[in-house]
């Protein structure tokens, strides 16, 4: 009965939806997020399609980084757009609800997917809308794949999300471990945004870690919408930080990347996996600023994933510039592409476009990526044991691989 009302509040609140403007169909609210080879129809699955629903920001702070996830996933559509189940060819249709980069806004996106009757999630870019949209999914028996949220709150009492990226805490680790090893770093300056649960969940890890191995930190929190950082990279200076750990979106990324270039700071810069984005790089160009981010997926990992994709980026215009108006490949970019191969292995399993037979089968479903091999525990979270940590060569406005670590 339970999950009969929530499907109801959720057809409910998606005709609402449309009777004010919301849309119809698989477009986005962002607008500019369907690429080519995407499906508008507003049908369920059934029939000949399947519909695969789209989670994620093209509008708000995380817009960008989610713009370049769902490019990996309208790629793979357009590569493989076909899937077999149960003896059966279907096509696929992805189809999109914009979280608008917010909690607030999340539990709405997330009962649009549900009342347009999609047999599967993947999602999203930021952990806080993937925890806020998440009840909303396990309600309505829907199982949902995040892509990036690495939060570990995002699968903990959820049997229904589950997850192929590595976690928080695992990640916290890895950057602490290379701190130790590239700098002998034994003081840390920790900024993140001030109530942005991803920031926080990544900074107390990388202070429980760092503490924990005798080092020692000093941290802070700035409000949303602050755009002077000065006073904060004065901070990390005078309390004689070895390394700043600054887990922030896109936005305030290149805010403080300019801004550190602009004060010629000498101290390393350490991001997590939302720093990598050609956005950043650009922030970083032609200055002196030392930046290391931690990430999933390295250019060159697969030169015909890279190949192919960067064909189509420059061949579409909208792609491109959903991309940052360049062809680098974001490491969001290629787990996109992995969890769309990852969501087709899970229909053909279950063999059925049944709710309770794709959540059955989905636990149990490998697949080897190219961002690496992906499983599942008992929790739901990927089996991950690798990093790659990136740095900026800020003369080319590239990066370049600088270690393949792991949390030992």
């Amino acid at each position: 009965m339970k999950k009969v009302l929530a499907l109801i509040l959720a057809l409910s609140m998606a005709l609402s939806l449309a009777a004010c403007g919301g849309g119809s169909g698989g477009s986005t609210t962002g607008g500019d997020t369907q690429q080519s080879g995407d499906s508008g129809s507003s049908g369920a699955s059934g029939g000949d399609t399947v519909r695969i629903g789209v989670f994620e920001p093209s509008t708000g702070d995380s817009g960008p980084g989610g713009k370049q996830e769902m490019l990996g996933m309208q790629y793979a559509n357009r590569v493989t757009p076909t899937v077999d189940i149960g003896g059966k060819t279907y096509n696929v249709e992805l189809v999109y609800a914009d979280n608008g980069s917010t909690s607030d806004k999340a539990p709405t996106a997330a009962a649009e997917l549900v009342g347009k009757g999609v047999s599967l999630v993947l999602g999203s870019y930021g952990s806080g809308v993937s925890m806020a949209g998440g009840p909303v999914f396990d309600d309505a028996g829907l199982c949902a794949i995040g892509v990036t949220c690495t939060n570990p709150g995002v699968t903990v009492g959820n049997d229904y999300y589950f997850r192929i990226c590595f976690l928080d805490n695992f990640q916290a680790q890895v950057l602490v471990n290379f701190a130790e090893e590239k700098f002998s770093a034994k003081k840390a300056y920790l900024l993140g945004e001030l109530g942005n649960e991803y920031d926080q969940g990544l900074i107390t890890f990388f202070e429980q870690t760092f503490t924990g191995n005798g080092g020692e930190v000093t941290k802070d929190s700035f409000p949303t919408n602050t755009s002077d950082f000065t006073t904060y990279l004065n901070k990390a200076v005078s309390v004689g930080a070895d390394v700043i750990f600054c887990p922030v979106s896109i936005a305030y990324a290149t805010q403080i990347i300019k801004q550190a270039a602009a004060m010629n700071l000498e101290i390393p810069l350490l991001g997590s996996d939302t720093l990598d984005s050609n956005k950043v790089l650009e922030a970083a160009k032609g200055s002196s600023v030392q930046l290391y981010v931690s990430t999933f997926y390295q250019e060159g990992g697969s030169p015909e994933f890279d190949d192919g994709i960067k064909a189509w980026l420059n061949e579409d215009s909208t792609a491109m510039t959903n991309n940052g108006g360049d062809d680098t490949i974001a490491a969001v970019t290629a787990m996109g592409y992995d969890a769309y191969y990852v969501a087709l292995e899970v229909l053909k399993a279950a063999g059925s476009l049944d709710l309770t037979a794709i959540k059955s089968a989905l636990p149990g479903v490998t697949y080897t990526g190219v961002s690496g091999a992906i499983g599942f525990d008992d929790t739901g979270d990927a089996v991950r044991d690798t990093a790659y940590i990136k740095t900026s060569d800020n003369a080319a406005g590239a990066w370049a691989l600088e270690t393949v670590q792991t949390a030992s």
